[in-house]
């Protein structure tokens, strides 16, 4: 599959993006080697990989100190609010002024 000119300027059009015909010429090219690249991939024997949402592994690093511990119950943490509407915290109000 390739790109044509008149599909970026297409692209461009719905982008609302200005581009010089020089422009055009270039984001083709790119666009060319772009789609190129997707079909070489698309070519690996890839159905043993399962599926990842990142591209490295990623764990969540934690300390002890992060472990859920005790937690207060609705009346301990407002035992001490100055305002209150049960079972919240009473706030002002804030409006933009604008």
């Amino acid at each position: 599959m390739s790109i044509s000119k008149q599909e970026v300027e297409h692209i461009a059009l719905l982008s609302r993006l200005a581009l010089t015909p020089e422009e055009i010429e270039k984001y083709t090219e790119q666009l060319q080697d772009i789609v190129a690249y997707a079909e070489k991939i698309q070519q690996l024997p890839l159905d043993e990989v399962e599926p990842m949402s990142h591209a490295i592994r990623m764990t969540n690093v934690m300390r002890e100190e992060d472990a859920v511990g005790k937690m207060l119950t609705n009346e301990q943490a407002l035992a001490n609010a100055p305002d209150r509407a049960d079972p919240y915290f009473r706030v002002p109000k804030v409006t933009d002024p604008a």
